[in-house]
């Protein structure tokens, strides 16, 4: 089946990721491609961090006992190394592309005061936060420039973004919780461009908002449904939408192409809630489901989706 239209057309690959008998990813939380066009894939099994060939294959898995059962985000530094966010125990971590742990921010399972209370629905989760805080209450994604600089969005129980030396020290926060400019109701992701613009989907307000490094508010995107996550490459941006769906459009806003399951039986959805996504060196495209967290649904390696572009 394809999917897509005009220069972007793609076609699934069934079952793309071989996982061992017996194992299962749960959730994936986020998705990067990194050398050779292998795929890192965060997710929330007994491995955290599986790496595959652009084949599926699995490579390699490492991560145990680092992470509590809430992994979320993951970005990959100039020098390889990867930097994962943990809502669960609100710390970030940056560790060797093998594994070995090199850096901490944050206190582990000391979240910061921002008023914020757990309770079952998101909605009144996100209303309870009552200002914004340091580092961290739930952060969600990071994104490293070529400086080395570490950017956090900071998250579930937080509304901020900050922003990091490469040493971990505390450079710089901005945001609070509302829905003006600048401000955020859960920013979901964050992302660096080629011009050091950064990008945060901010997702219960159902827009990306794109800063400069200074958390000066440029500009935004509302042509959305609670974006979980984005990849841009080049002049096409892709992103991915709670509301079961991919979207991509050109770096400067035009709406290119979308797609859900609008083809697909509702006892069988092509997504049941997308939360990662990221582009290879051929233009095929990788997206991550949660739908163990979202709807209590064990998708197998079907929780992680590959579409190969179609010239």
């Amino acid at each position: 089946m394809q999917y897509g239209s005009n220069n972007h057309i793609y076609e699934r690959v069934s079952e793309w990721a071989d996982l061992p008998d017996g194992t299962s990813f749960l959730d994936v939380c986020s998705v990067c491609v990194v050398e050779n066009d292998d795929v890192l894939v965060l997710n929330r099994s007994g491995t955290p961090v599986m790496r595959f060939d652009r084949d599926g294959e699995l490579l390699s898995g490492w991560g145990e006992g680092e992470f509590s059962d809430r992994p979320h985000g993951m970005g990959i530094g100039p020098d390889g190394n990867v930097f994962c966010t943990d809502d669960g125990n609100h710390t970030v971590r940056k560790f060797t592309p093998d594994g070995d742990l090199l850096l901490t921010l944050g206190s582990e399972n000391e979240p910061s005061e921002t008023g914020y209370r757990s309770v079952p629905d998101i909605f009144e989760r996100l209303a309870s936060i009552r200002n914004a805080a340091g580092p961290f209450n739930k952060p969600t994604g990071v994104t490293v420039l070529e400086s080395d600089e570490i950017y956090v969005s900071d998250g579930y129980g937080n509304a901020r973004v900050h922003a990091f030396s490469a040493d971990g020290d505390l450079l710089d926060s901005w945001g609070g919780p509302g829905a003006n400019p600048g401000e955020f109701r859960l920013p979901h992701s964050i992302h660096s461009d080629d011009a050091d613009r950064l990008w945060v989907t901010d997702r219960e307000n159902s827009r990306i908002q794109i800063f400069d490094t200074e958390g000066e508010f440029l500009t935004e995107w509302t042509d959305l449904i609670r974006p979980t996550d984005l990849f841009i490459d080049g002049d096409t941006v892709f992103v991915s939408e709670l509301c079961k769906r991919v979207s991509v459009f050109t770096v400067d806003g035009e709406l290119l192409t979308r797609w859900g399951n609008e083809q697909h039986p509702t006892d069988d959805p092509l997504f049941v809630a997308p939360h990662a996504i990221a582009v290879d060196s051929r233009g095929d495209l990788y997206v991550g489901d949660v739908a163990y967290t979202y709807q209590d649904v064990d998708r197998g390696a079907r929780t992680i989706q590959k579409f190969e572009r179609i010239d």
